[in-house]
């Protein structure tokens, strides 16, 4: 089969965030060869496709590859995460079946509050929290317990989380609202901050929905808040870094881990994510509050979900065929004759 993995490009000087953002964004040409080398090992033609500034050589370089799928690995668009639905969009309009979440899905899942009302709708435990918008300075915290997270409301991959993030009084809680709107230019999700474990769920489906194993990430002492931040994440010579450990499977009792999975497939039912998803957990007095939903993690050969597929007994090229099989299947389903 003929696919092509569509990723997108980082401009020269990104329009927001930290200078230091570029490291997770250049990630997405590493991801896409990753996935292209496995799809020729699994006996397919695989090319790359990369989504820069120009619309139109987008779809002229798609049109040149015919893929018969595209493997969508884009996480914005010219550096702008708020248009990863417009590239799922953009497949659609073209006509092209591809891998990964619907527009709806991605704008949702992408957009933290709207995503948390939505949970909390369907009665799952997220932690509370406040939206402060750009141009709101004074955000009111009487129906939150300190201390608080302050995160972007639009972004993902740990952008904007370090340390400061947590917030235990009002002037330190103004004083991170200011930094996201400066920053981020968007607006600033203030939740309560949950101590406790956290796991990743990843979930396939759904074809049904599968809960792959649970990786906890282990936060060793030295760091100064027993969080996931940028850092942690991405700089392998930090000190954060060196502190946050994953470990997959995760040892938890059988109801604990019964319940992370029972919300984790009911947050994706929900949110109708789509062949691949992680969702973010803190599990603090027995209750798996749902941080986040991510539609469109990173699946790198070393990325949490690739390390749980691993653990489910998946190699990396049959990771990555699950999720193409579930592709095919929906463009033959779309294409069959009633």
């Amino acid at each position: 089969m003929n696919v092509a993995v569509c990723f997108n490009k980082v401009p020269p000087k990104l329009y927001k965030g930290e200078a230091g953002d570029r490291i997770s964004e250049e990630g997405a040409e590493a991801e896409a060869k990753a996935v292209r080398k496995a799809l020729r090992e699994l006996g397919h033609s695989a090319s790359l496709v990369a989504a820069g500034n120009d619309v139109g050589k987008l779809v002229d370089d798609l049109r040149k590859a015919e893929p018969q799928v595209v493997f969508n690995l884009c996480e914005g668009f010219w550096g702008d995460s708020r248009k990863e639905m417009h590239v799922a969009a953009l497949f659609e309009l073209l006509g092209y079946a591809y891998t990964g979440g619907t527009p709806l899905c991605l704008g949702l899942t992408q957009d933290k509050a709207r995503t948390k009302d939505l949970l909390m709708r369907h009665s799952l435990p997220t932690p509370k929290y406040i939206l402060v918008k750009m141009g709101e300075q004074y955000p009111k915290t009487r129906d939150l317990a300190y201390p608080l997270i302050v995160k972007p409301r639009f972004e993902d991959a740990s952008l904007g989380i370090t340390g400061e993030s947590i917030v235990g009084n009002e002037r330190d809680l103004k004083k991170r609202v200011e930094y996201i709107h400066a920053t981020y230019r968007q607006g600033a999700l203030v939740e309560e901050f949950i101590e406790g474990r956290e796991f990743n769920a990843s979930v396939l489906g759904p074809t049904p929905f599968e809960v792959l194993p649970l990786s906890e990430i282990r936060f060793n002492p030295g760091l100064k808040h027993a969080i996931v931040s940028y850092d942690g994440k991405w700089l392998e010579d930090s000190q954060e870094y060196a502190h946050t450990e994953p470990v997959c499977p995760a040892p938890l009792k059988a109801k604990e881990e019964l319940l992370v999975r029972d919300v984790s497939l009911r947050a994706c039912k929900i949110l109708e994510t789509r062949d691949y998803a992680r969702v973010d957990i803190r599990l603090r007095d027995g209750i798996p509050y749902i941080l986040e939903v991510n539609a469109n993690p990173d699946i790198s050969p070393g990325a949490g979900i690739a390390r749980s597929a691993r653990a489910a007994g998946l190699t990396y090229p049959k990771f990555i065929e699950r999720i193409l099989t579930m592709a095919i299947k929906r463009k033959e389903a779309a294409h069959a004759k009633p």
